[in-house]
């Protein structure tokens, strides 16, 4: 029977995040300031671990006196240790802050996510591409994602808008093109474009603002957005002919 042949490779990590800092040092050995412990399943110990360079071993209680301590430094957020240096690769491995600090780089699943990425992005291109042939939803679409300025703009403008919203934010707009409260939220932008409901109190509060009635529809969470509270009250039962009055009058 052979023995398969064990492949050491070098390895590359890298800070998370969106900003790297030019150098950044990570704790190396367990301390009560910085605690570093790796649980072991056969044992059901905590072990502490530790980084020497000249020891086989990141697990200090496997290590002997002579111990050589060095730092572990990311430069521009990038660190890479070579295939001799096992001992730093199976530290890093364990480390806690591994994939919350910092992760390994894997090529291989990079792609994947990019590639996913670029055909989501893609989707969103298409589907945009197809809105801009129906103006009404495209309108609809717009209206909703970028608010009533669209009023003001020119099909071709909004044309050009959608595909670049749907460049930058595929998420978002496709989350908004697949909204089953997309027609509801629309009217409502247009409630307020057009008067029928109105904002007071620093948009606190809205009211109604029809010819035979001034009075207060409700009041804004704080932090939500107003126009999706009032759609959410007019799918409800209380809010139901309230939308199907204020629907007729933009018809």
């Amino acid at each position: 029977m052979t023995t398969k042949k064990v492949e050491y490779k070098a390895k590359a990590y890298r800070l998370k995040g969106d900003k790297a800092p030019l150098s950044y040092m990570l704790s190396s050995r367990h301390s009560s300031r910085s605690p570093l412990l790796h649980f072991n399943e056969e044992t059901g110990v905590n072990e502490p671990l530790r980084y020497a360079r000249n020891q086989k071993s990141p697990f200090e209680n496997e290590q002997d006196g002579n111990a050589i301590l060095e730092p572990i430094v990311f430069e521009d957020g990038m660190l890479s240790v070579g295939k001799e240096n096992q001992v730093l690769q199976k530290f890093l491995s364990l480390h806690p802050s591994n994939g919350f600090v910092f992760e390994e780089i894997n090529r291989e699943r990079d792609a994947a996510a990019e590639l996913k990425q670029v055909e989501f992005e893609l989707e969103a291109q298409i589907e945009a591409k197809q809105l801009t042939k129906n103006t009404s939803k495209l309108t609809q679409i717009c209206r909703v994602l970028m608010g009533n300025a669209v009023e003001n703009m020119t099909t071709a403008e909004l044309k050009r808008d959608i595909l670049v919203y749907a460049k930058n934010n595929p998420d978002d707009f496709l989350d908004t093109l697949n909204d089953p409260m997309l027609e509801l939220m629309d009217d409502v932008y247009q409630f307020f474009n057009l008067s029928l409901l109105s904002a007071r109190n620093n948009g606190k509060d809205v009211y109604y603002n029809l010819p035979n009635n001034k009075k207060k529809m409700l009041t804004i969470p704080f932090g939500e957005d107003p126009n999706f509270i009032v759609a959410s009250f007019m799918k409800s039962d209380d809010g139901l002919e309230v939308y199907k009055l204020l629907k007729n009058k933009i018809k």
